[in-house]
């Protein structure tokens, strides 16, 4: 390896941790201890929403259970802490502001009601609306106001979002350590939100950020972020890093093989998909 090995694992404590979560924290860990790096815990729990109280303690929990114990993380060598996303806030502000500046990001300020009802007109011409370089133009976004505007809504308090500027008619040609080489098309890609005026970061911009600012060398992950590879690419050349090596891990199937393994298929069947027993009110 040419760099330490750093990787993680990156639940969001949503609920107890799933059988598929374990089995990716375990090809961490392992590919961590293969090549003496590092296995550390990163909590994303930048959706409010969903956060399950107990969740983050049963994740703890059931990965010291498995015998998985990671080297950095919450309470555990803070080398680039804090290792909770909702306490790096700051942090992907500065970064969404990086993008805007550069070019590579705007504000949109479109409500839903503005984008439902440019979805349904797009459905009525048989087409699926998409917002990027298609229709971006034609939206209520800082690339179709000017300057000052953009400025008076944002003091205003007008709600917005953050968009990523999904670059035109390029081919990406990226390498998947499990899957090899595959190709993208970016403009067939759709302009993601990054950044939400309340304050919060999406998925896609604290990933990047956090793996970045941890050093992550590998991000080992399951193959439902297999679409998600080339943006989160293109996000690494927009702050002008280097990219992590990716390799995207086959889901766990049901027991008739098809469509991924839920808690239901488990009471159905019998089995446990879950390490720790857990109940509404926590681990049991």
């Amino acid at each position: 390896m040419s760099k330490p090995v750093r990787v993680r694992f990156a639940p969001s404590p949503t609920g107890p941790l799933h059988i598929g979560g374990v089995r990716t924290a375990l090809f961490n860990y392992l590919f961590a201890k293969k090549h003496n790096g590092t296995f550390y815990l990163r909590i994303e729990d930048t959706d409010q929403n969903r956060f399950v109280p107990g969740a983050e303690e049963y994740i703890v929990e059931a990965l010291n259970w498995c015998g998985i114990p990671f080297d950095e993380g919450i309470n555990k060598n803070e080398k680039f802490g804090p290792y909770r996303q909702s306490e790096r806030k700051g942090i992907y502000k500065q970064y969404a502001q990086t993008l805007i500046d550069s070019g590579n990001a705007y504000y949109a300020f479109d409500t839903p009601e503005a984008l439902d009802e440019a979805r349904k007109k797009e459905e009525t011409e048989g087409k699926t609306f998409i917002y990027n370089h298609t229709t971006r133009q034609t939206l209520d976004n800082s690339l179709n106001l000017p300057e000052e505007e953009t400025k008076k809504r944002i003091a205003n308090g007008d709600p917005y979002v953050v968009r990523f500027k999904i670059p035109v008619g390029e081919k990406l040609f990226l390498n998947d350590m499990i899957r090899g080489d595959i190709e993208f098309d970016t403009s067939l890609l759709d302009d993601k939100v990054l950044y939400k005026s309340d304050g919060m970061p999406t998925y896609h911009l604290a990933n990047i950020v956090d793996d970045h600012l941890m050093e992550t060398s590998h991000v080992i992950r399951g193959e439902e972020w297999l679409p998600s590879l080339p943006l989160h690419v293109l996000l690494y050349h927009a702050f002008g890093w280097d990219a992590p090596a990716f390799a995207h891990l086959p889901l766990i199937l049901k027991p008739v093989g098809n469509g991924k393994l839920s808690k239901r298929d488990g009471d159905k069947f019998g089995f446990p998909v879950f390490p720790l027993q857990w109940n509404e009110d926590g681990i049991r």
